[in-house]
């Protein structure tokens, strides 16, 4: 089956979250299976440099179509298979700063006009490929609100190719000002609240919702989270009512994660020989400036520094649980006021917390493989990779139970014979509920041989895309044979 997969970031050539992670996986998981993916992108200024073999196969594209001139480019993902299809548009694309905002991170003012462009380049090459490229898809996969639009376009233009849209976080919509729509060349009539308009604003994920012919989102949890009012973002009546074309299939993690094989880790162990593991917290321990102690519970946190990852519940607790026998280890950035209490206290306590703000690949990995227990408290998670990479790496975490997070974690629950389990849950997003779990962690990491078992039972568990990869295949073939 040929398919034409749209994504705004793909690692390892530009990232900002779990998007570009799942665009490299899925496509890798599905040409396993024999399927042949063009992966659409745009060319930031980034990605090209990172490719050694670019060619063009197609000099520009139909005159007014794209605000901008514009080429398509073609690569191969570098240690992969898979070939990329590069949007060139160096107006709209060549700049610096990220994919979304510039180098003081506000949004591009012109955001609708750069992925509607994005938007439109996919759905005309759904309906021209076959014969300007010798290559035609059988199915278009988009995902997120960066490539939403495209449903909608390919439904104007009668396109007989089936579409998929992935909602990978509902909170982040793409809604923009109604003058967009004339700027886009969308037809005043389809601004209504049953297609483009939502609360007076163009919105593109809304539109996706509206016109794909599947919905899918990154857990089965989330699925069913997104049609109530609470998680819904004011999108769940109309979620609610394509019920029938919306379902939930949970993301796998890369191969590249392993303790075995890992390349980021100076030390490799598996589930029966799990004495390297304690070798690298060590490692950590030393590397960060933490007193070398295998008696502490070293807690690592890897993500984004905001209200949704449930920082605040750990900032509001963190004095209580803090105390000579656990130590913290937290990476990552976001809101400046938590960023400045971090370091409060990573000044007021070195012997015990250690803050690192900004992002860094390799101590991703060293803190999911040193720390013994890995917090995850979020407020909704669509569905998770750091809790699955965290499992692998017999890393325990600990989580809120909402989204992926609940359909990843299988709860400890203390005093049960046999003893199960693959990390902790608590309820709800609250300090009491937090702090109760942290307890029962702690009180459970001194118990070794309990302790141990739980991270083989962690390490056990397969999150590898090959289950997802043909659920997504039922998926294809169920809308291509649907008459």
């Amino acid at each position: 089956m040929n398919i034409l997969f749209l994504t705004s970031e793909i690692h390892p050539l530009i990232k900002t979250g779990g998007l570009a992670d799942v665009s490299r996986s899925l496509p890798l998981a599905l040409h396993a299976l024999d399927h042949e993916v063009r992966i659409l992108l745009p060319n930031y200024t980034s990605v090209q440099s990172q490719l050694p073999d670019v060619h063009c196969i197609l000099e520009n594209f139909p005159e007014g179509l794209l605000p901008a001139p514009a080429r398509l480019l073609e690569a191969t993902l570098p240690d992969t298979p898979l070939t990329l299809w590069i949007l060139d548009c160096p107006e709209l694309f060549e700049r610096s700063g990220g994919p979304y905002q510039d180098e003081e991170g506000n949004d591009w003012s012109d955001n609708p006009a750069r992925f509607g462009a994005l938007c439109t380049a996919g759905a005309w090459l759904a309906q021209q490929a076959g014969s300007r490229l010798n290559w035609a898809p059988a199915l278009v996969h988009c995902n997120d609100w960066q490539t939403a639009l495209t449903p909608v376009l390919m439904k104007l233009w009668d396109c007989p190719v089936p579409s998929v849209l992935t909602i990978h976080n509902l909170a982040f919509q793409g809604n923009f000002p109604a003058h967009w729509c004339a700027s886009l060349h969308l037809p005043s009539s389809e601004f209504h609240m049953e297609s483009l308009e939502f609360h007076g604003q163009l919105s593109f994920l809304k539109a996706g919702i509206v016109h794909a012919d599947q919905i899918t989102t990154v857990s089965p949890r989330y699925a069913r989270e997104i049609q109530t009012l609470e998680m819904g973002c004011g999108m769940d009546g109309l979620l609610r009512r394509r019920a029938s074309a919306l379902s939930g299939i949970l993301n796998g993690i890369d191969e590249l994660w392993d303790p075995e094989t890992d390349v980021f880790l100076p030390v490799h162990y598996t589930a029966r020989k799990l004495q390297g593991k304690a070798r690298l917290k060590k490692h950590l321990q030393m590397k960060i400036g933490l007193p070398v102690r295998p008696d502490a519970l070293l807690i690592g946190m890897v993500s984004r520094l905001t209200w949704q990852k449930g920082i605040d519940l750990v900032l509001d607790t963190l004095e209580d649980w803090l105390t000579d026998e656990v130590q913290v280890v937290v990476l990552g950035s976001g809101e400046t006021e938590v960023e400045r209490q971090l370091a409060h206290w990573s000044s007021r306590a070195p012997e015990r917390v250690r803050v690192i703000l900004g992002f860094n690949e390799v101590r991703s990995h060293e803190i999911i493989a040193g720390a013994d227990l890995f917090l995850m408290p979020s407020r909704f998670e669509p569905c998770g990779l750091a809790q699955m990479y965290a499992m692998t790496y017999g890393t325990l975490p600990l989580a809120r139970a909402t989204g992926g997070l609940a359909d990843t974690i299988i709860p400890y629950q203390a005093g049960s014979q046999p003893v199960e389990g693959t990390g902790f849950l608590f309820e709800n997003a609250d300090p009491q509920d937090f702090h109760g779990a942290l307890t029962q962690a702690l009180a459970c990491f001194h118990q070794k041989e309990v302790w141990q078992r739980l991270m083989r039972h962690a390490m056990a568990r397969d999150f590898r895309w090959n289950k997802a990869a043909l659920e997504y295949q039922t998926l294809y073939q169920t809308l291509l044979s649907a008459p």
